[in-house]
């Protein structure tokens, strides 16, 4: 009975899998439990149908858009202080301890986070969005995950790198993408749809579309056919 209830549950909210018959009744009246909480948490910082766990923090919210069914895992950081609004799609999913940092420095307001519906990120992920973060829908990514979507300037040798300023192109993911834990995407790379993308690579290029790629700096493993 409870299982039934909760695949219904589960494909209201557009999910599509079945559930283990090992699956405890228990474990679901729990997560129906952590849910509930979090919806009312959620509810009270958004005004919005928004899963929220315990001790996150929200700046300049009227600039961040929730999509229906978002889930923010505990001590998750998000920073709406950006150019442009904040998009979180439907049934976007951020991982624990996670960090989103739009403007790193009063010299340069920065671009900020576009994420698409049903893209999920893992615990421990830095979203540096100063240079703008574009994510497409149904990426799924896991945890320690990092985003560097500006460059610091060093050569005028007159000067500390400090005071020379930065440079910024952004950093987009297409749409359908796995991508590994620790993975490292810097300023300017692209990663085409249907891609993979190998745990601990370091990304900085542009890659086309139905790609593996890994390595220190990434490059084509092989192609998806």
């Amino acid at each position: 009975m409870i299982k039934t209830l909760f695949q219904k549950l589960l494909a209201k909210s557009g999910k599509s899998y079945s559930i283990d018959s090992d699956i405890p009744d228990s474990l679901i009246l729990l997560t129906l439990y952590k849910r509930g909480m979090m919806l009312i948490r959620g509810y009270l910082k958004t005004g919005s149908k928004v899963y929220f766990e315990r001790h996150c923090t929200v700046y300049n919210r009227k600039n961040i858009s929730f999509g229906k069914n978002v889930t923010i895992e505990h001590h998750t950081k998000l920073d709406g202080y950006a150019k442009h609004k904040i998009i979180l799609g439907d049934g976007v999913k951020i991982g624990a301890y996670s960090n989103l940092l739009s403007t790193s420095h009063f010299s340069k307001f920065g671009v900020g986070l576009k994420m698409g519906n049903n893209s999920a990120v893992g615990d421990f992920t830095h979203f540096g969005a100063p240079g703008g973060i574009e994510i497409g829908d149904n990426v799924i990514m896991g945890s320690y995950v990092s985003f560097h979507s500006e460059n610091h300037n060093f050569s005028d040798l007159n000067k500390l790198i400090r005071e020379q300023g930065v440079t910024s192109k952004g950093i987009i993911i297409g749409n359908n993408v796995w991508v590994g834990a620790k993975v490292t995407f810097l300023d300017g790379c692209v990663v085409g749809n249907h891609s993979v993308v190998a745990a601990g690579a370091v990304v900085n290029g542009v890659f086309p579309d139905y790609s593996v790629i890994g390595g220190i700096p990434a490059k084509i493993i092989k192609k998806i056919e």
